[in-house]
């Protein structure tokens, strides 16, 4: 069991903590919120990396290695997220619970001011960012924009949504484009650095056994270096609630593949009105979401049309996406199937057994993410930036709620927007 609390440091700076003894480690995060933009989405990726590299108390990786050692172990990550057409870029901490070190030692405050000293004091050149650390992590941010094309499975799903929301801030990658990524200079990462703590909305989590004041009386004099703010706006996530064309776009891409990657995006539609978030996830379940959904149950194990098939909600943004790998010559067969399903929901030919098992399924899932610190900490961040607030115990309860009429009128909205096959090079396909 655990127990929640929020509260507001300052303007724009909020703290979560979630008071339990269960786990043998803390866990600390300090995200600084922004919308995407294609101009600055490199630039705030590359950032916690390059002020990773060293501090100005502790100028290099080796010393900061040091310094985490002397709290017995502790570890400081950079985080880059995308949770809807926001990034979230900052820090993750986590270190031993003072039950299992000496007595007297308490690792909390020092973690907090270690993390406060890598974020907000960093080591300067003449008042910018080290351009050696600037180039060479660089370097390492285009190696892994390039890098994405080798799964591609995953690869398949960016394309689409890069493809299908191009003229929405959803389409850019959470690590920025490579040309973006080319540009960057230690005078350009060093002015955005300092707009985007003057500007950032601030989030910090904790969970572990400190008590709620134990945390903020380790936290506030680190947040309170933050440049001074007023009301800090929180940036939106724009819907689209329906396609902006009459039939589903088709893209088609060739690479030298041995396997299609079928890929379909969906509007949600009116269900974006008012989430209900439990009731999305239960959807999404019941289609493709786990080992017991239609996709998974008929287009794979029955019919042998895909190699694997899947779906999964996009909730803050409102997009549901399937992914699939199927062989060239199927790939009308399994696109009308995939379909096919989507419209079973619709009409509401779910069984009892697919209900339940897809309410077991949400349900394990966020039980698995509340048995690991970072897992309760990505709960509460994305309950924390939702259009609707919630607790893990409001989306079991609501999830026990959904019935198989709430399923079927948030399904009876939904649109296929696009869908984007990766094919072999010079292969005939059927479409």
């Amino acid at each position: 069991m655990h127990t929640a609390y929020s509260r507001q440091i300052s303007p724009g700076v909020a703290l979560r903590c979630v008071k339990t003894d269960k786990f043998k480690t803390g866990c600390l995060t300090i995200n600084l919120i922004t919308g995407l933009s294609r101009d600055t989405a490199a630039l705030s990726a590359l950032l916690p990396r390059v002020l990773r590299r060293g501090s100005a108390s502790l100028s290099s990786m080796e010393r900061i290695a040091e310094a985490l050692d002397d709290l017995y172990g502790a570890r400081i990550e950079p985080i880059v997220r995308k949770k809807g057409e926001l990034q979230c870029i900052g820090f993750y901490a986590d270190f031993p619970d003072d039950r299992f070190i000496s007595v007297g030692d308490s690792v909390l405050p020092e973690a907090a001011a270690l993390m406060g000293d890598i974020l907000l004091s960093p080591d300067l050149d003449n008042g910018l960012l080290r351009a050696d650390y600037v180039e060479s992590e660089k370097k390492n941010l285009i190696d892994d924009i390039r890098a994405g094309i080798n799964d591609k499975r995953g690869y398949s799903v960016d394309r689409l949504l890069e493809e299908m929301c191009a003229d929405e801030a959803f389409g850019i990658s959470r690590w920025g484009s490579e040309a973006e990524a080319e540009k960057i200079t230690p005078e350009t990462l060093t002015a955005h650095y300092k707009n985007i703590l003057r500007t950032a909305r601030v989030e910090a989590f904790y969970c572990g056994p400190a008590d709620p004041e134990q945390v903020e009386s380790a936290l506030r004099p680190v947040l309170q270096k933050l440049s001074p703010r007023g009301d800090v706006p929180t940036p939106k996530t724009e819907i689209i609630f329906q396609p902006a064309h009459n039939s589903p776009r088709r893209i088609t891409e060739e690479l030298d593949v041995q396997q299609g990657k079928l890929t379909l995006g969906f509007r949600l539609g009116r269900a974006m009105e008012n989430p209900d978030y439990p009731a999305l996830m239960v959807l999404n379940a019941v289609y493709g979401g786990n080992v017991t959904s239609k996709l998974f149950l008929n287009v794979r194990e029955k019919l042998s049309l895909c190699y694997y098939a899947s779906s999964m909600l996009e909730k803050h943004k409102g997009i549901m996406i399937v992914a699939s790998g199927v062989e060239f010559s199927k790939f009308d067969e399994a696109l009308n199937e995939i379909l096919a399903q989507l419209q079973n929901v619709k009409d509401g030919d779910v069984s009892d057994w697919e209900l339940t098992s897809a309410k077991r399924a949400v349900t394990t899932a966020i039980k698995s993410a509340m048995d690991r610190p970072g897992g309760l900490e990505d709960l509460y961040f994305d309950s924390a930036i939702a259009a609707v607030d919630y607790s893990p115990e409001q989306l079991f309860e609501g999830v026990e709620a959904v019935t198989l009429d709430k399923i079927v009128e948030l399904a009876s909205g939904i649109e296929t927007d696009s869908i984007y096959f990766l094919t072999g090079k010079g292969v005939q396909n059927e479409s």
